[in-house]
């Protein structure tokens, strides 16, 4: 069975960390870009970090420097980990998955809150 599973969202204050997760199956994880997208109430859905299957990284200009994208092939995961997380950082993140031809898979999405 296909499907990206993410895992670590949460509540956490302002100035806080979260490290998310996304579980790949069914796929050859190791052949695909893995990105993770975020979706605020009233906003459209935007990449925040990707990583190739090189191991290539990018990062959106507002969570660069707060925010590092990793993955472990060995257990077909691909993480987020965010640092000094703000308000305007609340949103819905989805965990993604291209492939060199064009298959495109999404996770259920995990919910990040960034209150005090």
């Amino acid at each position: 069975q296909v499907q990206l599973v993410e895992s670590g969202g949460g509540l956490v204050q302002p100035g806080g960390s979260l490290k998310l997760s996304c579980a790949a199956s069914g796929i050859i994880f190791s052949t695909y870009t893995m990105g993770w997208y975020r979706q605020g109430p009233g906003k459209q859905r935007e990449l925040v970090a990707s990583i190739s299957s090189g191991g290539n990284t990018n990062y959106a200009d507002s969570v660069k420097g707060r925010s590092t994208i990793s993955r472990d092939n060995t257990k077909n995961t691909v993480y987020l980990q965010m640092n000094n997380l703000k308000p305007e950082d609340a949103a819905v993140y989805y965990c993604n998955a291209a492939s060199w031809y064009g298959r495109a898979l999404w996770g259920q999405g995990t919910q990040v809150t960034v209150s005090s």
